[in-house]
This record gives structure tokens, C-alpha cells and sequence, in this order.
């Protein structure tokens, strides 16, 4: 070891440099151990990860990693940030339509850590006329306001600008955003609102309020309905420049057509996609207002918000660390304000509680964790700096596609959108029926004893337009037929597992069976814990199952599969399963196995047992 006087201990001196080759090398030694002879590159590419949009996570990423220059934080492409600051706004999203329980909850938001506030406003939300009580008691020289009013923007709009000027609230010292989005309400209804009120905002709080913005580029109805974080990128380009045409239209020049725009993301639980995505989409951004002739690029504003698709509503406790994990991403990713979802998000309108774990989140990643005290945390990371790179050209092919296409409302209007975004989500359901996608509480370690929240019903989404999807869709489906069953016998349907041999032998593939059944709300029995073809019979019809499935070795099963399948048979089973790949066994219907569609399996077990749909 060296030491120098000035630079301080160099840990890497004395040791020759390790070469990309030698780990290749390793790594082949290591595949070669579990029977897989694969050298060099090949060696590498098995421990790559497929991520949606045809990217590829490589396993180890170094110096030689081709990635383009980043820039600083606060400067152009902004892709380490728009601000050469770190931290994020803390917003929570209020969708009441009581006026006055929205007030007691605004009022508690700002008082224990929120500082701006997102209001869903209009049909099946909050009235336009109860804006004024809802936000009785708020500065709005201290709180932004955001709204989401739909086709309700222009009047919702104009009772909160009625709202500064009743309480007197300079014009240079008003905040937010006034949240006109008539592309964003088109993807989610089906029905078009007029493009004039959107520009009349623009050009009216131009010319007197220079720290509100008229529109959001909400690219959440994407993402949504299934959307990849490329798909999603290049819709919000999309929608973006449509508008940026729409106000130079008006009048306006791009820079200040630019400061109109605010952005909204999803964030999700995979932290480092999230990090990628915002950091991608400033790069793009600050490429569309440099072609589009801004002399000076504006840095896009964002509003990153935990997405819904991951919410899950069995378990779901388990969405704080989701949440976590995706507030995480969005503030390090450089977003400018963030929103926490609750973690009841899903099962309707939120409590007291909810509300503070969700505010708190932020709270706890910015004032313990420091990460508001370091701007771009992620800078400098090979792996995200390239990752970056990669969805950012994957998203331009996207947003050049629909450009191609005339545009974002007509990519809506003519179907392509939801024809792309479909595709993509199909894919996905795939990883999630086979469980190559886990859902942790749902596909994965289910409680089929727990007891459900119950909350308040929340406003009905607008429906019309593109679809909403979620990732625990097709087992809530299941689970829910479970459930109308227990309630309607006092039982839930049950699978028998017949453990053959020893524990050691069966107990591997009985815990993989008995959670893949429980995902189903399917209750696995095993009674007596080891059977044999002439112990099965007696414990199957104990059971009250009509489905069986046979869990031990490989071995094991070459003995005594044949003899008690046919026992089971003969005691009334409706269908067999075995634990284990798929073999040429006659007395064996099916088979359950890592990979396996295991929504296809789950429904069938259902079906033969009896369970309505």
C-alpha cells in the first residue's frame, strides 16, 4: 500500500488492474458449475435482465461504458437536473368532492410537511363552487395550487384566480398551475374539450402571473394504461410539442410558451427506471425547445407522482415500501415536486393515517436520508448515465413515430396509441400470469388471512378513453371469486397436497404449490403431512378438495406418481397437478412449475372446483 502525503491512501495500489475479460472469465467458471458452458460475451449476456422497450440491464458496467456527456446540474441538456440544486417539492393530491372534509385535510397537509397541493376538481370531485371552502384557511402566496379539473379547467381556473385577488394575493407572488390538459383529458375520456380555452389561459396568466403555468402534460393516462417508460416518454413529447405549437399560434415565443408547461411522470418501484426516465425526459425536452428555437432552453418542470398500476389491494400495507422505493427514484431522479401516493390509494378514499405515512415518506427521504442535500445523487453512475441514454433514444423512436403519425391527437384519435400501448401492456401480463414479474403480497407470499381495509368509495375514474390497467388485475379476479365463495359456504376452495416421501423430500415444492395456489385464494390442505398410494385416498376426500396436486422429487415421482394419481382418481379427484416440469406421465393433468402461467392454472383450479366466475 502507498501512501501519499497529499492525496491520501490509494487502496488500489500494489494490485494489478482486473481486465473486463478475467471477470468474463469468472463468470463462465461459475455458469460452467451449474452446467452451462458459455464464454466470453455469451458468459456476460445470461446474467443480462430484459427490461420492457427492448432494453437490457448488463450485470457489470465500467469505465469503457460508452455514455454521453451529462452536463451540470442546472444547465442544459439538464439531464442531471433543472436545478443545480438537489430536493423536491412535497405535493399531495386531494379528490374529495366534500369541500369541507378536503378543508380539514388541505389544513393538516400544510401543517406537517406539504408545501403545494394537487385538487382534482369537477365531476364526480371536488365542485368548482366549493374551490373557495376547501381551501378556506390556505395562503396561496404560500401554497401552490395545482388543479386537474378536466373539461372544468377554464371555470376552475378562473375561480382560483378570483381566489387570489379576493385575499389579495400579489400577481408576482402567485404559484402553480391552472392545469388545462385537453390532450391529457382526450386519452382518458374519449371527448374532446377546446384547445381556446387552454391557449386563452396561457396568454392570460402570461401577460399578469408569472409564477403560474396554464398547462400539464400529464402523461400518467399512459402510463396507466400500460405504458413502457419509453411509450410514456414519447406521448408526453408529443403532447408537448402540440401545445408548444398551439402557443406560438397564440403568440407566444418557445421559451415562454416553454414556462406554460409543467410535466407529470409516474414513478414506480423500480427505482433506477424511475431515476432513468426523468433524466431522459429533460434531455428530450431541452432537444425540443433547442430545435424549436428557444435561445436560451428551458428546463422541463416536473411532477413525479407514485403510480397507481403498481398498487396493489390485497396486502396492501405492502404499498408503503412501494411508494417508498418510487418517491425514492422520482427525487433522485430530479423531479421537481414529488406526490406519495397512500397506501390505500387503491381501495378508495384515504384516512388520517394513510395520508401521513404518504406526506411523511418525502419528508423522511429529504430531512434523514439527506438525498435534498445532493443534487443528482445518480450522476456519475455508469449503469444509469447509460441507462438513460438508452430510453432516451427509445423514447425519441416513439415521439418520431407519432409525430409521423400527425401528431399526438391524431396517434389518439386514429388508434395507434392505444393499439401500441396495448401490445406492450400484453406483454406484460404475460411476466405477470408466469410470475416472472412478482407481486410481493399478491403473487407472491399471499395472506389469505388477512382482514380487508375498508375505506370510503373515491371518485369514479373518467372512463371513454384508454383503458386503466393494474398489475394485480388478474389475481384480484381470482381472489374476489374466493372470496364470493367463503362467503357463500363459509369455505374457501381448497387444493389437497399430497406430500410424498420424507420432508426433506416434498418440502421445497410444497411451499412453491402453496403459495402459487394461495395467489388464487385457493387454501392448500395438507393433512397428513406424507401419503402414499395407499394413505391418499382416505386424506383426499378429508380434504373437501376437489383438486389435487402431488409434490416431492423428481425420483420420487418416477415411483410412486402412477400409483397415486390413479388412487386419487379413483377417490373422486377432478383434476390432478404436479409439482414439478412437464413429463410424459398419462395419470397427470397438469403441472405447476417456476414459469408456469400460473393465472391459467389458478382459474382452472377454480373452474373444477366449483367456484363461479
Amino acid at each position: 500500500m502507498t501512501v501519499l502525503p497529499d492525496d491520501g491512501v490509494s487502496m488500489g495500489a500494489g494490485f494489478p488492474d482486473a481486465t473486463h475479460e478475467q471477470w468474463q472469465q469468472l463468470v463462465a467458471g461459475v455458469l460452467r458449475r451449474s452446467g452451462r458452458e458459455l464464454s466470453g460475451p455469451e458468459a456476460e449476456q445470461a446474467l443480462s435482465t430484459a427490461l420492457d422497450d427492448g432494453l437490457t440491464v448488463r450485470p457489470l458496467y465500467g469505465p469503457d461504458t460508452p455514455v454521453p456527456d451529462a452536463g451540470l446540474p442546472g444547465f442544459p441538456p439538464y439531464v442531471r437536473g433543472g436545478r443545480p440544486v438537489g430536493g423536491w417539492g412535497i405535493r399531495q393530491w386531494h379528490r374529495s368532492p366534500d369541500p369541507e372534509r378536503g378543508n380539514e385535510e388541505v389544513l393538516a397537509d400544510l401543517e406537517c410537511g406539504v408545501d403545494s397541493l394537487w385538487l382534482s376538481v369537477g365531476a364526480g370531485a371536488l365542485p368548482v363552487a366549493g374551490l373557495a371552502r376547501a381551501l378556506r384557511g390556505v395562503r396561496l402566496d404560500l401554497a401552490p395550487i395545482v388543479l386537474d379539473a378536466g373539461a372544468q379547467a377554464a371555470a376552475a381556473a378562473d375561480e382560483l384566480l378570483r381566489l387570489y385577488d379576493r385575499q389579495g394575493v400579489p400577481a408576482d407572488a402567485a404559484r402553480g398551475n391552472l392545469g388545462a390538459d385537453p390532450l391529457g383529458h382526450f386519452a382518458r375520456t374519449g371527448r374532446a374539450v377546446a384547445f381556446d380555452d387552454a391557449v386563452a389561459l396561457a396568454r392570460r396568466v402570461y401577460a399578469r402571473y408569472p409564477g403560474v403555468r396554464a398547462l400539464t402534460v400529464d402523461a400518467l393516462p399512459y402510463h396507466d394504461a400500460g405504458a413502457t417508460a419509453a411509450q410514456e416518454l414519447g406521448c408526453s413529447m408529443a403532447t408537448g410539442v402540440a401545445y408548444l405549437r398551439l402557443l406560438a399560434g397564440a403568440g407566444l415565443d418557445v421559451e415562454h410558451a416553454c414556462r406554460q408547461l409543467e410535466f407529470r411522470y409516474a414513478a414506480t418501484a423500480d427505482q433506477f427506471l424511475t431515476i432513468a426516465k426523468l433524466r431522459a425526459a429533460r434531455r428530450l425536452w431541452a432537444r425540443i425547445a433547442q430545435v424549436g428555437g428557444a435561445a436560451v432552453p428551458v428546463p422541463q418542470v416536473q411532477h413525479a407522482v407514485t403510480s397507481t398500476v403498481m398498487m396493489t389491494r390485497r396486502d396492501p400495507y405492502v404499498n408503503m415500501l412501494r411508494t417508498t422505493l418510487a418517491g425514492l427514484g422520482a427525487g433522485v431522479g430530479g423531479a421537481d415536486s414529488v406526490t406519495v401516493l397512500p397506501f390505500d390509494h387503491a381501495l378508495g378514499l384515504p384516512d388520517a393515517f394513510a395520508r401521513r405515512i404518504a406526506r411523511n415518506t418525502s419528508s423522511i427521504l429529504l430531512a434523514e436520508s439527506h438525498l435534498g442535500q445532493v443534487a443528482d445523487p445518480a450522476g456519475g453512475s455508469w449503469y444509469v448515465e447509460r441507462l438513460t441514454d438508452e430510453l432516451a433514444h427509445t423514447a425519441w423512436e416513439f415521439f418520431q413515430q407519432l409525430e409521423q403519425a400527425g401528431g399526438q391527437e391524431r396517434a389518439l384519435r386514429s388508434g395507434l396509441v392505444e393499439e401500441c400501448l396495448a401490445a406492450a401492456w400484453q406483454d406484460r401480463s404475460r411476466a405477470l400470469a408466469t410470475r416472472r414479474e412478482p407481486i410481493t403480497g399478491v403473487s407472491e407470499f399471499p395472506h389469505l388471512a388477512e382482514q380487508p381495509v375498508e375505506r370510503p368509495a373515491a371518485p369514479a375514474h373518467p372512463g371513454g378513453g384508454l383503458p386503466r390497467v393494474r398489475r394485480d388485475e388478474a389475481y384480484e379476479a381470482l381472489r374476489s371469486r374466493s372470496d364470493a365463495h367463503l362467503a357463500a359456504t363459509g369455505a374457501r376452495p381448497a387444493v389437497f397436497l399430497a406430500a410424498l416421501g420424507p420432508e426433506s423430500a416434498h418440502a421445497a415444492r410444497v411451499s412453491f404449490a402453496s403459495h402459487l395456489f394461495q395467489a388464487g385464494g385457493v387454501r392448500p390442505v395438507q393433512e397428513p403431512r406424507t401419503v402414499d398410494a395407499d394413505s391418499v385416498a382416505a386424506a383426499f376426500a378429508a380434504s373437501g378438495a376437489a383438486v389435487a396436486c402431488l409434490c416431492s422429487t423428481d425420483e420420487l415421482y418416477e415411483e410412486q406418481a402412477e400409483p397415486v394419481a390413479r388412487a386419487l382418481r379413483a377417490a373422486g379427484a377432478r383434476w390432478i397437478l404436479l409439482a414439478g416440469r412437464p413429463g410424459a406421465r398419462p395419470d397427470i393433468d397438469g403441472h405447476v412449475f417456476m414459469g408456469c402461467d400460473a393465472v391459467a392454472v389458478l382459474t382452472s383450479v377454480l373452474d373444477r372446483s366449483g367456484v363461479t366466475a
